[in-house]
């Protein structure tokens, strides 16, 4: 099964921040190493993604004061998902070293 870019991402965030792993932590892990500012909701959108195809679970943390008595939602990379990563992450590689002279840069 396919993988986008942002899931690709997110799928090896998950992987960083196991197992606490929540929106805002994702968002801004990507952010501080991509440059780039992701909406949370397109977070949360690709993190629905991964989860219906199998790649990614989620579990309920624990109600905090500080967040007003709710929880947060932790997510982890399944063994399908890191599969489906490492396979991305072949495919990209095998595109990037035929490229004649005109590297990408790393």
């Amino acid at each position: 099964m396919e993988i986008s870019v942002l899931e690709q991402q997110v799928l090896m965030t998950l992987l960083r921040l196991d197992p606490n792993g929540y929106g805002i932590s994702i968002r801004a892990d990507l952010s501080s190493r991509t440059g780039k500012d992701y909406a949370l909701g397109s977070i949360y959108s690709a993190l629905d993604r991964l989860a219906r195809k199998g790649f990614a679970t989620s579990r309920q943390g624990i109600a905090t004061k500080e967040r007003g008595g709710r929880a947060k939602l932790h997510f982890v990379i399944s063994g399908e998902g890191r599969r489906a990563l490492d396979q991305s992450v072949r495919d990209f590689e095998a595109l990037r070293s035929g490229l004649n002279g005109a590297e990408v840069l790393p």
